[in-house]
């Protein structure tokens, strides 16, 4: 654990918002040297605060229209049916997150599909095939504001 100051928050909340900005112009931005930006990052990177950079691609332009979180519980627990079904479930290419939850459900599901038509084939050909699944609620998300968290 390493601590932050208000320079580090700030560079992580840039970061946050667009990871393709090059040391220079946080340096810039921030009042500092590119190299000292970048000695910055890389003390981030080392001690596990940034985990990695991703690319967030428009699941719409991509031609998928509908995202949908299910819960899932399953009819039968155990550690092989748990195992069994996290490794289906993550091999479904339409299934984007796979979470092992505590409370009504046992796993939330998040699933994108080009149109509804599409989701209630994913759910009757891939989802309700899966082992072990028992009961299933469908969530479809309307909108979403992403937001880089409390830093």
């Amino acid at each position: 654990m390493i601590d932050l100051d208000d320079t580090d928050r700030a560079l992580l909340r840039a970061l946050a918002q667009d990871a393709t900005q090059s040391a220079g112009a946080l340096g810039r931005r921030f009042g500092l040297s590119q190299p000292a930006t970048w000695r910055r990052i890389k003390r981030l990177e080392d001690a596990g605060i940034i985990a990695g950079r991703r690319v967030v691609m428009d699941r719409e332009a991509l031609g998928f229209g509908v995202t949908v979180f299910l819960g899932v519980k399953l009819a039968t627990k155990g550690r092989v049916s748990l195992e069994d079904f996290e490794r289906a479930a993550t091999a479904i290419p339409e299934v984007q997150i796979v979470q092992h939850v505590l409370g009504l459900f046992d796993y939330r599901l998040r699933v994108v599909a080009r149109d509804i038509a599409d989701f209630e084939r994913v759910l009757r050909r891939r989802i309700m095939t899966l082992p072990g699944v028992g009961q299933v609620e469908a969530n479809v998300l309307l909108t979403e504001e992403r937001r880089p968290g409390p830093i």
